[in-house]
């Protein structure tokens, strides 16, 4: 069965960090083009970052310089770290695999001013 279990999310004040997990499962990950989306009420899913198997990374500009996506193929997992946080980035947080089209379930991400 494949899986994505998202984790990490919360309440984080205005310039604070968070970092969110991605587990994978029942796929050959390592291979794997992942990626983190977002959405906000009202708003479009947009990509925040994505990584290839080999590393290679991108970014929303609206994250360039705050948000660094990684991965750790031993482990099956995809991070992404989150710093300067405004509240602009609340949003539900979604794993998904963009070479597979799978997606998990979510994670809340809430920024107070």
């Amino acid at each position: 069965q494949v899986q994505l279990v998202e984790s990490g999310g919360g309440l984080v004040q205005a310039g604070g960090s968070l970092r969110l997990s991605c587990a994978a499962f029942g796929f050959t990950f390592s291979s794997s083009v992942m990626g983190w989306y977002r959405q906000a009420p009202g708003k479009q899913r947009e990509l925040v970052a994505a990584i290839t198997s080999g590393g290679s990374t991108n970014y929303a500009d609206s994250v360039k310089g705050r948000f660094t996506i990684s991965r750790n193929n031993v482990r099956n997992t995809v991070y992404l770290q989150m710093n300067s946080l405004t509240p602009e980035d609340t949003a539900v947080y979604y794993c998904h695999t963009i070479s597979g089209a799978y997606w998990g379930k979510g994670t809340l991400v809430t920024v107070s001013s």
